[in-house]
């Protein structure tokens, strides 16, 4: 399932709401999306290369050599440069890019989607580092044309400049193998909202869920080489843009309109701030629910948990001891961001072990939470490092959102900025 579209049971309130008009598209999306990658048509591919220049195309970075030669886009190393791109002028959100590549043995290359590159150094924080990024570095998802024989990631998905490897394919040979190098590959790449697919010469590669970044530039790399004239070939480059997705308020900031509150527990709004408390001598858990039910979507947050346990539920339905049964996405002010607890069902489905949670999780800090649930594949991002993801899942695929307050624990949590995936 492709972790983007939201759908929604129709109900009364304000809380998660959204125009008829923008559930009429996301249902149509819905319904594309889910097809097999495969047999997603190609009617409307246009040429963003025009087979005879380099017209609305830029080079970035090194200082490779890029020319057309027999309406091919061809790139040749020139020892001692770092890494080179030739850019699309235009920036790209949700996108069908397909296109041909030919590398010469032992050249890695790729291509770069949803890319920058800034005239001023950058820093991106993710868990408990930050990088820094130079002036004039290129920097976002590739899709990979991978020289190492011991390993055949081409395909897989690697993050230029930033996170490095996002979506290898050590557990897809087939997918890896399907790449061959002095030969014509075809190359398949789907972006749509957090969702990015690739299948190479009609073989399934990768299959990322990262919301990070949601649109920018296409590129054609020509990696750095310690050997002069190594050639890269680039050509029927076409693209079907498919608009864009954006994150939109979920809740009006003000009130709990199209919400209710269930169980004990302090709950308030100050400016744009959710704060919620809870007695550790109250044995009865606090939540505040959703009016209307949902299957499929992708939302973040915002939290800082002070003290005490708490979580962002969501397929839940009110019922069992707790108040709720369904998923969490754990929030804890000292263990667990980001695992994955069924309330009343099997207990944890995906616990962080306590080195990795020391990665992306911030104590006495603002988080930022993704979650992304689309059909049977659940995914959850703390601060950009991806803590749990479910595959194939049998649990519950619809139901309530909720915010928790623990019961017998003296907690302290606060939410802001709750945002869908338009």
């Amino acid at each position: 399932m492709n972790p983007f579209p939201i759908r929604l049971k129709p109900d009364s309130g304000h809380w998660l709401t959204l125009p008829f008009a923008a559930l009429l598209s996301l249902a149509f999306a819905a319904t594309a999306q889910t097809e097999d990658l495969a047999l997603i048509t190609t009617r409307d591919l246009q040429p963003i290369f025009n087979g005879k220049n380099l017209d609305g195309w830029i080079q970035r970075g090194g200082k490779a050599k890029y020319a057309v030669e027999d309406g091919v886009i061809v790139g040749t190393t020139v020892k001692g440069e770092p890494n080179s791109f030739l850019c699309t002028q235009k920036e790209y959100g949700d996108f069908l890019l397909e296109l041909e590549i030919k590398a010469a043995p032992g050249l890695n290359s790729g291509v770069q989607v949803r890319s920058h590159c800034f005239d001023h150094e950058t820093t991106y924080a993710w868990g408990n580092s930050q990088i820094n990024i130079p002036a004039g570095r290129v920097h976002g998802y590739q899709i990979e044309v991978d020289h190492r024989p011991e390993r055949l990631w081409s395909g897989g998905v690697y993050e230029e400049g930033r996170r490095g490897w996002l979506f290898d394919l050590s557990k897809n040979k087939t997918g890896g193998a399907a790449f061959k190098f002095g030969e014509w590959n075809h190359y398949r790449i789907v972006c749509q909202g957090g969702s990015i697919k690739t299948l190479i010469n009609g073989v399934p590669a990768a299959d990322l869920v990262d919301t990070e970044t949601l649109t920018g530039f296409i590129g054609l790399q020509v990696h750095g080489a310690k050997d002069e004239g190594l050639q890269v070939r680039f050509r029927n480059i076409r693209l079907q843009d498919l608009g864009r997705h954006e994150w939109k308020p979920m809740w009006d900031g003000r009130t709990f309109n199209g919400a209710h509150l269930i169980g004990k527990g302090d709950w308030k709004i100050t400016d744009g701030v959710i704060h919620a408390t809870h007695a550790k001598d109250e044995r009865e858990f606090g939540h505040l629910v959703t009016d209307q039910v949902f299957s499929d979507f992708t939302v973040r947050l915002k939290y800082k948990a002070v003290k005490g346990n708490s979580g962002l539920y969501f397929r839940i339905e009110e019922s069992g001891f707790s108040g709720v049964s369904g998923f969490q996405a754990e929030i804890d002010a000292e263990k667990d961001a980001g695992g994955l607890y069924e309330t009343n069902g099997r207990a944890w489905v995906s616990q962080p072990a306590a080195a990795d949670g020391k990665k992306w999780f911030r104590p006495q800090e603002w988080n930022t939470m993704t979650v992304a649930a689309h059909g049977k594949r659940i995914t959850v991002v703390v601060n950009g490092y991806q803590s749990a993801e479910l595959l194939n899942d049998p649990g519950r695929t619809e139901g309530r959102f909720a915010l928790q307050v623990h019961g017998g624990q003296d907690v302290e949590v606060y939410f802001k900025d709750l945002e869908i995936l338009e």
